[in-house]
């Protein structure tokens, strides 16, 4: 530990960061495009929050702490929290003290800036995984536990192939029925935008309202966007694909207005948002986060998805 050197990022570290990732995290490589677009153009990213550990002039791990200095829009700067997004420490480094001396950095860090709860990792809009997948790195939940984190809740990652997909009968049927009614299921609009922003925004978070005004500025087609319409012509509901990163086959944000839950009209979002999917070319659908008991994971089970991983939020109180 002698030769241990714990300091903050510097400009050129970036490939060694990314190479330290990588062989720590098998299961969660980026690359270093993604690295410069993810963390170095966050809004929020310091260089003195990324806290790196050097032996004899090399990079063997690094901490990324991010504390909010720019509110997503309906939300403050959340000043009593900070969250660690990413850490790894080089497999060839592991075991020898590496990972408490930069977390001892980082949290004594975040405590500086006025933290009294960190997070690993539910940062919005910037995480990576939305947590810990504690049946591949049962090692790193071990070290977190010993640290003092605790488990806040599990969140499921699902996948869905769409090769052989159609709208199932029932569905249409219930969306006829809806229709007859009064609702409408319907593209995305320019005369819809700023309501479909506001909605998300309000109904749901911030962040869901950003990927939908990030999705629309960056050129998304409007059929990647589906909205479930009142009788009285109000936007109650909304689903959508590729606002993530850009990423076509990203499914979500999705969800119904809590008024109007229980008429099916969730599900007829789901399935016609998929369909467009499939029409695309598009050969799976998956997102990184739902609650595997909520209504909406019964609604995704039932719809042919699977869970592919499970994250545990981790958090701990900072004295």
């Amino acid at each position: 530990m002698a030769d241990l050197v714990i300091r903050t990022y510097r400009g050129g570290d970036e490939p060694e960061i990314v190479a330290c990732w990588n062989r720590a995290c098998p299961k969660e490589t980026i690359s270093l495009d993604v690295f410069i677009k993810r963390v170095l153009c966050d809004a929020n990213f310091a260089p003195e929050g990324l806290f790196i550990a050097e032996k004899g002039g090399v990079l063997v791990g690094f901490v990324l702490t991010v504390v909010r200095r720019v509110p997503m829009m309906g939300t403050d700067l959340e000043p009593d929290r900070g969250w660690i997004t990413a850490f790894a420490v080089d497999p060839d480094h592991q075991g020898q003290g590496v990972g408490r001396a930069l977390f001892r950095a980082a949290l004594s860090y975040l405590k500086d800036q006025g933290r009294t709860v960190v997070s690993f990792s539910d940062y919005a809009p910037g995480y990576f995984v939305p947590g810990l997948d504690r049946d591949t790195y049962s090692r790193a939940a071990a070290f977190l536990e010993a640290l003092g984190f605790e488990r806040a809740y599990t969140c499921a990652a699902m996948d869905k192939n769409l090769v052989l997909y159609e709208i199932p009968a029932d569905v249409r049927e219930t969306q006829r029925q809806r229709e007859a009614e009064g609702y409408k299921f319907e593209y995305l609009t320019p005369a819809r935008v700023a309501e479909t922003i506001a909605f998300a925004t309000e109904a749901f978070h911030a962040d869901w309202g950003r990927a939908v005004r990030e999705g629309v500025a960056a050129g998304l087609p409007f059929d990647q966007f589906l909205l479930a319409i009142d009788p009285n012509d109000a936007v109650v509901g909304f689903a959508m694909f590729g606002g993530y990163d850009g990423i076509p086959e990203r499914f979500g944000p999705f969800g119904v207005a809590d008024s109007q839950r229980g008429k099916g009209l969730g599900k007829v979002l789901l399935y016609l948002t998929l369909d467009v999917m499939r029409s695309k070319g598009l050969h799976n659908a998956w997102f990184l986060w739902t609650g595997e008991q909520s209504p909406a994971g019964h609604l995704y089970l039932r719809a042919g998805f699977h869970v592919t991983r499970r994250f545990d939020i981790m958090r701990k109180k900072l004295d």
